[in-house]
């Protein structure tokens, strides 16, 4: 578990825990510590980054970051076997909330734990909505598809959205991957894209049986292996030869189905959409890697990007099939841009449910063979379960496993 956080003044990059709270921690790690500046202009301030363990699964540890006596953090690690709860949740900004100037202090993510993420997530107060259904309900980890905090070249919102997301993120496993919005290339000032990102959320993408070297694209397991879990880039070379995609190839042809029974992943342009808006941004990355998905039998494929929320059935080159994996897009966190209403008419064959409203989703392994996606609303403040539908794992299927 990897534990990052950052402190406006110099401090030792040390994480103490334990499994019982203002106690004496028996354990601790030591990390590094590296900073960025942005435009010459912004400097951030210094980033800790920490890996803790080895932890037992299903134990919540009490810890706390650079020996600071008056902050206690704890989280939950994840269980070791199934089932096994995902949020997902998508596109969000700031909009409101840069006046407070004290830095966020530590998140965490399944070999990384991070304070505060979801997906087009930003920070508004939909956002904020989003968040407190969120925690309104248990889980075992987040799951972020890109558009982070919409910081869009203004440095101080990334700091913003630190403090904003520290509650969830320090508590539970953040994963994301990135969007549009953590490019912020500036030709000639600042030629290296997603250079906030990347010091900020980084995640195990050299860890484990598939290291990708990459932080833009990485995949984990989760549940003893029972699920595994791909987080792909939009945003960087994908094309047959290129690192991402040849790393894919093989990541995709570890899998061991007998073993695994759910494979997920997630991308921030939708490869099927509906909606007007963002209309065929997904579709060459789809052509690159769309059999390479449907050869793995992957379950299912989230997606952001559009403000708005849509699920497909099972879909392989724009046709309905059952060993196809289901589409869904859910970038409707509460990003500052607003939701994206209109949509192509007549609704597609493939397109089962589709409405522009903000919210988040669930996806509950329930055992080898059965999976529940839920789309929970926010609907005047509370959060509504207005799509749901089961999802049977592609590796139980004998006709998909000719």
């Amino acid at each position: 578990m990897r534990v990052t956080w950052i402190t406006e003044d110099d401090a030792p990059p040390i994480v103490e825990y334990g499994t019982v709270s203002g106690q004496q921690y028996p354990f601790s790690e030591t990390g590094t510590t590296t900073s960025y500046s942005y435009l010459a202009l912004y400097h951030s301030g210094n980033i800790h980054d920490a890996v803790i363990g080895p932890l037992r699964p299903s134990t919540t540890y009490y810890y706390r970051c650079s020996a600071d006596r008056s902050r206690e953090f704890s989280f939950r690690t994840p269980p070791s076997s199934l089932p096994f709860e995902f949020v997902i949740v998508g596109t969000a900004s700031h909009e409101t909330l840069l006046n407070s100037t004290s830095l966020f202090r530590s998140l965490v993510s399944w070999q990384a734990l991070v304070v505060g993420r979801t997906g087009d997530l930003g920070q508004t107060g939909w956002t904020k909505t989003t968040l407190q259904h969120i925690a309104a309900a248990d889980y075992d980890m987040l799951l972020l598809p890109g558009d982070l905090s919409y910081a869009d070249f203004f440095q101080p919102r990334w700091d913003s959205y630190g403090r904003l997301v520290e509650p969830l993120a320090s508590a539970r496993p953040w994963m994301v991957t990135q969007g549009n919005h953590e490019i912020e290339k500036v030709p000639l000032l600042e030629p290296r894209a997603f250079k906030a990102y990347n010091a900020r959320w980084r995640m195990p993408y050299d860890a484990g049986a598939s290291p990708s070297g990459s932080n833009l694209y990485y995949s984990f397991d989760v549940a003893g292996g029972a699920v595994h879990v791909v987080m792909l880039g939009s945003y960087t070379d994908y094309e047959p030869g290129t690192a991402q995609h040849e790393w894919l190839q093989g990541d995709l042809a570890g899998i061991d189905r007998r073993k695994t029974c759910f494979v997920v992943a997630l991308v921030h342009a939708p490869w099927y959409n509906s909606n007007k808006a963002h209309q065929g941004e997904g579709d060459d990355m789809r052509d690159d890697m769309e059999a390479l998905l449907y050869g793995a039998r992957v379950d299912a494929v989230f997606a952001g990007h559009v403000h708005a929320y849509e699920r497909f059935t099972r879909v392989y080159e724009d046709r309905e099939d059952p060993c196809g994996p289901v589409y869904v897009t859910i970038g409707d966190g509460g990003n500052r841009e607003g939701l994206a209403e209109k949509y192509i008419d007549p609704q597609p064959k493939t397109s089962v449910f589709r409405e522009a409203s903000f919210g988040h989703g669930r996806l509950q392994v329930v055992n080898a063979t059965h999976a529940l996606w839920t789309w929970h609303r926010n609907d005047d403040d509370e959060p509504v379960v207005a799509d749901h539908v089961w999802i049977t794992s592609l590796a139980s299927s004998p006709a998909c496993n000719k």
